[in-house]
């Protein structure tokens, strides 16, 4: 029994030894996170939240009062440009219409009997001239014979009458042509007038159909068969039968934080994923950035708000969709992710390795002490920008040394490094208490476990 409490007293004395020994060893030491340095690709990204939305997009609204008699198309269905796609009861317009085509096919019939006509009045006309100037003829030849003695009196006044007779009825030839040709122009300036009412009929006959404006999917139909519709007059709007969405171009419209909308230009790609499409991204570039500021809270633009509260703000962004999909409907909950920049093969480091710190001084002991602990009347020294790498002292100990760097664009996790590093150093990345308290000079140990995240309610 004594020999086993030898021994255990042996172990709990060489374990103190050990304990004393690694703590011994370790003071002075902080242990801290490392990485090195490696070249990779960089992208920033920005997001935005949305909906889709298409270029073209179009209210088919009465243009008829009346009852509807026919929807030719439902909701979700493809129409393409000029298809009917509904019919309000049209009785009164066909039935018009139809009237005035037989009226233009009557005036028609009438034009050619009168043209007709006028033709008979041309051959009578001819007709009187030849008979004039046989007459005149015979005329002249009794005016000589007369002279010379030769014809009675008689017979020279009977020729006289017969030239003066044909005389009047060539007259009253020419009269009835000319009455004739009147005539017809008459009743071709009533053709040409029963031919514009008959556009007028037949265009109120087409307001009582809608029609397709161009190829699209109807995306919504408030009405049904049996219902009235009227149209709209002034400001006030009427009766709507269906929204048609043109779908071969779609747009993913959403809103950037006013923090970001300086970075985004036109032409930048973008990933764009539908909530209702999971696992699909869509590919797309940025058509178009809005200019005018929305208010988060209501999406009034700035300029129209009369409230002088200031609140978050977001600005418009376009994105057009390269390959839309037959899936996408207008109106889906849609996140576009737009990189703004985008670098191969650069030197990064870690986001979470950047530190503000200030430049450290020696003191009159020798050692060194941070600037940003001024004497009396001394401004404090402003703090930089850097990082703390990991090198060994001259007696191979392991320090971290404060190094300004100059940064570039910044990834999801990493931010690219300008100068002041290179492919390779090792870099203090944390804990982040540690790395804001760590001074230049200060001894370290790399320390391979990550420490545990604190639960809320613990300190």
């Amino acid at each position: 029994m004594k020999k086993i409490l030898f021994i255990i007293l042996g172990i709990v004395v060489v374990a103190g030894l050990v304990t004393l020994f690694v703590v011994k060893q370790q003071s002075g030491y902080t242990k801290v996170l490392t990485a090195k340095l490696a070249k990779q690709d960089l992208s920033t990204i920005i997001s935005g939240t949305g909906q889709i939305k298409p270029v073209n997009i179009a209210n088919l609204g009465a243009t008829a009062m009346g009852r509807i008699t026919h929807l030719y198309v439902k909701e979700g269905d493809r129409v393409k440009k000029g298809q009917i796609v509904a019919e309000v009861e049209n009785v009164a317009q066909e039935a018009s219409v139809t009237g005035q085509e037989a009226a233009i096919e009557a005036a028609k019939t009438d034009i050619s009997a009168l043209v007709a006509a006028e033709r008979t009045a041309q051959a009578n006309v001819e007709h009187a001239k030849a008979d004039l100037e046989q007459k005149k003829l015979d005329w002249d030849r009794a005016q000589g014979l007369y002279k010379s003695g030769i014809m009675a009196k008689q017979d020279y006044d009977a020729k006289k009458a017969a030239y003066d007779t044909d005389m009047a009825s060539l007259a009253q030839a020419e009269a009835q042509l000319n009455q004739a040709r009147a005539n017809t122009e008459s009743a071709r300036g009533h053709l040409g007038t029963a031919q514009a009412t008959l556009r007028g009929n037949l265009n109120a006959l087409a307001l009582t159909k809608a029609i397709a404006p161009f190829d699209g999917i109807v995306t919504n139909e408030p009405v049904r068969e049996g219902e009235t519709v009227v149209q709209g007059i002034q400001n006030t709007n009427g009766s709507t039968f269906m929204t048609v969405a043109d779908m071969s171009v779609v747009t993913a419209e959403v809103k950037v934080d006013e923090t970001d909308i300086v970075n985004v230009k036109i032409g930048q790609p973008a990933d764009v994923t539908i909530d209702a499409l999971p696992g699909k991204v869509f590919k797309g570039h940025v058509t178009l950035v809005g200019d005018q500021a929305l208010l988060r809270s209501s999406g009034m633009a700035t300029s129209q708000s009369t409230t002088g509260t200031e609140e978050a703000k977001d600005f418009k962004v376009v994105v057009t969709l390269d390959q839309p999909s037959d899936e996408l409907r207008p109106g889906l909950s849609t996140t576009a992710k737009i990189t703004t920049a985008h670098k191969n093969s650069v030197v990064s480091l870690p986001i979470q390795a950047l530190t503000m710190h200030a430049p450290e001084a020696p003191s009159s002991s020798g050692k060194v002490e941070a600037a940003s602990t001024p004497t009396s009347g001394a401004k404090p020294a402003p703090e930089q920008q850097g990082v703390f790498i990991v090198q060994k002292d001259a007696h191979g100990k392991l320090r971290a040394k404060f190094i300004p760097v100059t940064t570039g664009i910044t990834g999801a996790t990493d931010i690219e490094v300008l100068s002041g590093l290179n492919e390779g150093t090792e870099v203090v990345t944390g804990p982040y208490k540690t790395l804001r308290a760590l001074k230049d000079g200060s001894l370290v140990k790399r320390d391979t476990v990550k420490p545990a995240t604190p639960t809320p309610g613990n300190s």
